[in-house]
């Protein structure tokens, strides 16, 4: 292995939240030629359905405009790579969609997904599909090369650096899911956050407040707050839930 790619690894690895590993992944896949990813993860999916759309991880250096209308509009779930990435495993080239492009067969929403790609320079790149043991997780990176940049070229960086590109990006993956992840709208206060480990850890309420040196009122008072941030109903849903997110028995960075 390359000394740079090592050096590069270790300080990855050792990264302490998601914003710093994101930003120093964008940096190196740009180095490569693909200046624009989507980083997507959900621990909530169904055969019929990828969860509820709060729930994902979303990661992204395109846009706010691109962002909306792929994901918060929800273009994402008739978008022909994230079907393929749910199907698959492994890396795709963009290409795969050129004979289906070619014989009009898309569906109207595939064509309007095409459209929209279209209108943001976003017609070049390659899909990584990650590894899952579990069925209900899904994660997937979408890498879309410098503008100006065509499929050919995408290919031919591939041919060259393919292996590195999926390492890396394999690597990012599985470090995001050690990571407390921001959650629109859902991320816990210390205080909830201690409370919910708590229970958690098996302690009564009557054990919570006097750890904590609060009234049990209180303390169901965070518990109930940690429920509506998470939107779950129970607050053993909210236990599982902040714990698949990562945001229990956080080690804060110093």
């Amino acid at each position: 292995m390359k000394a740079d790619l090592r050096d590069y690894l270790i300080d990855l690895t050792n990264k302490d939240s998601v914003e710093q590993l994101w930003q120093a992944h964008c940096a190196r896949m740009a180095d490569y030629g693909f200046d624009r990813l989507i980083y997507g993860f959900t621990n909530f999916k169904t055969e019929n359905s990828l969860g509820d759309p709060n729930d994902f991880v979303v990661l992204t250096n395109h846009t706010a405009a691109y962002r909306k209308g792929f994901v918060e509009d929800g273009l994402y779930r008739h978008a022909p790579m994230v079907r393929w990435a749910l199907k698959n495993e492994g890396h795709c080239s963009w290409r795969v969609m050129a004979p289906r492009v070619t014989a009009g067969d898309l569906s109207d929403k595939e064509r309007q997904v095409l459209e929209f790609n279209l209108s943001h320079k976003v017609h070049a790149g390659y899909t990584i599909s990650f590894k899952s043991v579990s069925s209900r997780a899904k994660g997937a990176i979408s890498l879309t090369t410098r503008a100006e940049m065509n499929q050919d070229q995408a290919d031919q960086i591939w041919a060259e650096h393919g292996n590195d590109i999926v390492l890396l990006n394999n690597i990012v993956h599985l470090k995001i899911l050690t990571l407390p992840v921001p959650l629109k709208n859902q991320t816990l206060t210390p205080r909830q956050r201690e409370a919910l480990e708590w229970v958690g850890d098996g302690k009564t309420m009557q054990d919570i407040a006097q750890i904590m040196g609060l009234t049990q009122a209180t303390i169901e008072k965070h518990l109930r707050l940690a429920r509506e941030t998470l939107n779950v109903e129970t607050t053993a849903q909210a236990v599982a839930k902040a714990a698949f997110h990562n945001q229990m028995y956080i080690i804060e960075a110093t």
